[in-house]
């Protein structure tokens, strides 16, 4: 049994889907992440959600003396936590940029000499020694536009094939992915305009009505064999009337199992909200049938185009 499944209140992942319709031509372009420019990078020191979670994660796994990777690592500040307690980190980055930023940064912080910078493809890159912790943050919503899935299930062949099975905690360890119903408004100052939308976690959206609670359609345990086919069809019941012309995407990274604590820390990602191209009138009490499907890694598009809703089963004198 693996760590994600002796987790309670994690929910169960969707059934597997068949085979999806989609080519390469689904991917973002140039393996989004490696190329990110410097501001990004800068700015995700400045969010407070990601840094804090991933800090209280890392002081949490991470064991005095440990050996650590990280794929991708961008400033290098996860890598950073890390060596404070680990006795050698690893972080490997591709962007020949964020190499040299990465290694000035940690000159300027304690434990950063603990930290070996590695100019590599994370796709390809192995430590030459085992290694207790795996760090690799290339997460967008869903799954989508980054490489996450693809790295890590390539890392694990790589470790296995050199190490042999017994694999590294990896941080996060999972990922719970959510779908929700919404009346989105689309108007700015008198343009309509269903535009694909983010939404920080934490704040108010007055544009957006729920019209159902979120209902998880899929897990991605990163100690298991995670597929990049992404497939769900479901019912939801609405619970409140409204037009349901868009769906709300939550991600909730599972960073770390707290297991003396009893719980999970966590980092939601923002919130993607895609537009639906046929909108659907729903009432309290109706069953509204959502299916999708897209694969890991691939664009926004790729899924917004695949998104079906329709209304199922109506509550009694609603009509057809």
């Amino acid at each position: 049994m693996s760590r994600m499944e002796t987790a309670a209140h994690l929910g169960s992942p969707a059934a597997p889907g068949a085979s999806l319709p989609m080519s390469d031509a689904d991917d973002e372009p140039s393996h989004l992440g490696q190329f990110i420019p410097l501001h990004y990078h800068h700015n995700m020191l400045l969010d407070t959600n990601r840094m804090s979670n991933f800090k209280a994660a890392i002081d949490a796994v991470v064991f005095k003396g440990a050996r650590v990777l990280e794929l991708g690592g961008g400033t290098g500040v996860l890598s950073c936590f890390a060596a404070a307690h680990a006795s050698k980190v690893y972080c490997v980055e591709f962007n020949p940029d964020m190499v040299a930023e990465s290694r000035r940064l940690l000159a300027m912080n304690a434990h950063g000499h603990k930290v070996e910078v590695v100019h590599a493809d994370a796709f390809e890159y192995l430590p030459p020694e085992p290694v207790d912790v795996v760090i690799c943050e290339m997460i967008h919503v869903g799954m989508l536009r980054e490489k996450q899935v693809d790295v890590i299930e390539a890392f694990k062949a790589r470790y296995r094939a050199r190490f042999g099975d017994r694999l590294p905690i990896f941080l996060p360890t999972a990922a719970l992915m959510a779908v929700q119903p919404l009346h989105q408004v689309f108007d700015f100052y008198g343009f309509n305009a269903p535009i694909i939308q983010f939404q920080r976690v934490g704040a108010e959206h007055p544009g957006a009505t729920e019209l159902a609670a979120p209902v998880v359609y899929g897990v991605m345990d990163f100690d298991q064999t995670c597929s990049r086919d992404i497939a769900w069809k479901g019912d939801i019941a609405i619970t409140a009337d409204g037009t349901v012309n868009a769906l709300r995407f939550i991600t909730k990274n599972i960073l770390a199992l707290l297991g003396t604590q009893g719980r999970t820390q966590d980092w939601l990602n923002d919130y993607l909200v895609l537009p639906l191209t046929t909108p659907v009138e729903a009432r309290a009490g109706d069953t509204l049938h959502v299916s999708f499907n897209y694969r890991a890694g691939g664009s926004l598009q790729s899924l917004a185009r695949t998104m079906r809703a329709t209304v199922r089963e109506r509550v009694c004198g609603t009509g057809a």
